[in-house]
């Protein structure tokens, strides 16, 4: 009783201190839906243990959509056998255009199959494999037409049943998904076409809320504040590996080995060109934080709220961290984003800067580049709404960090980016 009684405390105060901001009228999402960032343990308990549990644990019955693997008799025979290991119930479906023997017109068929159809309208859960998320795209809604099949699986998620996917099969769970787009600074600079870099999804969790996967590790900010400024989506959430945002109603929870970075896009002003932004709103949320879309307001794991937050507005604060960079040349790198967050709330600076540029798209480079010289900034901020918790003593715990401030422009990089001495 005395834990719940400081959790409310400081949510309370947490609410007061927060500037007045506009709300969102969220349509919450039906059913449960869960997109994993991909590269899951098998050890993942947490997720994979809970995914079975939501799904109605021994009582689950899940079919197996390979789609979009390169692999999928073993992608998908590997899921299968990680959901009956907890206890589930799992069928795979023959709905693969790499399936040996199988091309996309035939994929397309057997997403026409009325046996298909039955086992879907069995099933509790559906669940979609990592790959290529456009061949999912490709043989279940074909230029934009849903396969009797994702008829099927949109039904089992309006009476309430799970959806869920890890890497490509997150990607697929907004209304616009990223297609083939693995450079984020040229996604940034609008390399951004429809059929090419970025496409329609399945829209399993509206058109409100854009999901991206992978996402600290492979550093995928700069293309979803992009991607979200072209399409006018105002929040964006990004799943990191190895974690599972579950997605009920209107409140979102992350589980897992590693977090999601969360972009409120609500008091946002942009400027027309290349990325360029202000007042984007960015939180972390590490396993066990709660998130609810339609107050966009954020709850901490328990145990980190009854530890109180960090104390940087207090005056002779000092950082405990040992190393804490003033700026950081690569942005988009690997947790770079996480690391220069952590520093914001944690550290002596109020403000951290980096930058995001394609060294490989300079003037010289093989790759041919219209603007070979812009880069873009990144400007992190932390204000009177800003609010971080550390992991002290908590084990597979991160920071939780809600609502810095992050501004982005358009910066030149000047060739030759360096020189011999």
């Amino acid at each position: 009783m005395k834990v719940v009684s400081i959790l409310l405390l400081c949510v309370a105060q947490l609410s007061a201190a927060a500037e007045p901001s506009p709300s969102l009228a969220f349509q919450p999402v039906a059913g449960t839906v869960i997109p994993m960032g991909g590269a899951v343990r098998n050890d993942n308990e947490a997720v994979r243990q809970r995914l079975v549990q939501l799904a109605g644990g021994s009582a689950a019955r899940f079919v197996v959509i390979p789609s979009a693997s390169d692999r999928p008799e073993k992608s998908g025979a590997d899921a299968v056998e990680q959901l009956r290991r907890r206890g589930a119930q799992a069928e795979l479906l023959k709905i693969a255009p790499r399936w040996a023997g199988e091309t996309l017109e035939s994929a397309r068929r057997a997403a026409a199959d009325p046996a298909n159809i039955a086992k879907i309208r069995n099933a509790t859960a559906v669940f979609f494999t990592g790959g290529a998320q456009e061949r999912t795209a490709d043989v279940l809604n074909p230029d934009g037409v849903a396969s009797p099949v994702l008829q099927a699986v949109r039904e089992l998620q309006a009476r309430g049943g799970v959806i869920a996917g890890s890497s490509a099969g997150a990607a697929i769970m907004s209304s616009t998904m990223f297609r083939d787009a693995m450079n984020s600074v040229q996604v940034m600079k609008g390399v951004m076409r429809d059929g090419k870099e970025i496409d329609r999804g399945l829209g399993f969790v509206g058109d409100q809320l854009f999901i991206d996967q992978h996402f600290l590790k492979r550093g995928r900010v700069g293309r979803m504040l992009a991607l979200m400024l072209a399409k006018g989506y105002k929040v964006g959430l990004g799943v990191d590996e190895n974690t599972a945002a579950i997605i009920h109603g209107s409140e979102i929870e992350i589980v897992g080995g590693s977090g999601a970075l969360l972009l409120d896009l609500r008091q946002a002003t942009q400027e027309a060109g290349p990325v360029n932004v202000r007042n984007v709103r960015i939180s972390y949320l590490d396993n066990g934080d709660r998130y609810d879309l339609s107050k966009l307001q954020g709850q901490v794991l328990a145990a980190k709220q009854a530890r109180g937050e960090i104390k940087f507005r207090q005056p002779g604060f000092e950082s405990e961290l040992e190393f804490v960079r003033p700026a950081f040349t690569d942005i988009l790198g690997e947790n770079t984003i996480l690391r220069a967050l952590t520093q914001l709330v944690d550290g002596p600076r109020d403000h951290i800067r980096g930058i995001a540029f394609d060294l490989e798209n300079l003037p010289d480079a093989p790759v041919a580049d219209p603007a070979p010289e812009l880069g873009f900034e990144f400007m992190l901020r932390r204000d009177d709404r800003t609010h971080g918790w550390d992991n002290e003593g908590l084990d597979n715990n991160d920071y939780s960090i809600f609502d810095a401030r992050l501004d982005v422009r358009p910066v030149r990089m000047k060739a030759p980016f360096y020189q011999a001495w």
